[in-house]
């Protein structure tokens, strides 16, 4: 099977400034990765041109199959990015939220339900406006978004920030279980002990190479 993501010596550049500077990465189908390294290292820009939104300068770059160099947007409907902004309407429901996102793969409304069930929102929560909620019940509406999209390829930055402890419980048994179900993740996180504890693998990121891998 041929793997979720393969960058083979990739150079990304944004203004005059390459912040990627000759990455290859390998990720097989269902690992859990995380990628450490510290702030500017390249991390958010390795997560953004996995999903499409960044473009490839130099290299090589196939993510689910799809070569990014050619058309970096077809791969975008099978990704779900959650970066430090969560992506969702401050003047729409939870509700609305999930079922917009989910609208955009065709995903049925009991597959809304059960994400928002997942991050515990259902109740209460569903029928009010996110400009109304915590820190922490907006980062559970972005994930019951990514969720409900199905993504084949998950990339998460930071995704505990603004979590209680329950929620990046939940959220650690969510990643687990998308694995479990042929989802491939990858984790950009400084919470190395957490982080590390889902991951089948860590990779390092400096200066916007890959350094090491285990």
């Amino acid at each position: 099977m041929e793997p979720a993501v393969e960058l083979v010596d990739v150079v990304a550049v944004l203004g005059a400034f390459p912040v990627l500077a000759g990455a290859t990465l390998r990720v097989e189908r269902s690992e859990i990765v995380l990628l450490r390294g510290p702030n500017g290292a390249g991390k958010t820009s390795l997560l953004r041109l996995c999903a499409g939104l960044l473009p490839v300068e130099r290299g090589t770059a196939t993510v689910l199959g799809v070569d990014l160099v050619h058309d970096r947007t077809a791969v975008r409907t099978r990704v779900g990015l959650l970066g430090h902004a969560n992506g969702l309407y401050a003047d729409l429901t939870v509700a609305d939220n999930v079922r917009f996102w989910g609208a955009t793969v065709g995903a049925s409304a009991e597959e809304v339900n059960a994400a928002m069930e997942r991050m515990g929102l259902a109740d209460r929560l569903a029928d009010v406006s996110v400009g109304r909620l915590s820190a922490g019940q907006r980062r559970r509406t972005a994930l019951a978004c990514l969720i409900a999209r199905r993504a084949e390829l998950w990339l998460l930055d930071e995704p505990h920030a603004g979590l209680d402890a329950a929620g990046r419980d939940e959220l650690d048994a969510t990643l687990r279980s998308a694995a479990v179900a042929g989802a491939t993740v990858i984790v950009a996180s400084h919470e190395l002990e957490r982080a590390g504890s889902l991951a089948t693998r860590v990779v390092q990121v400096v200066g916007g190479c890959i350094r090491e891998a285990r």
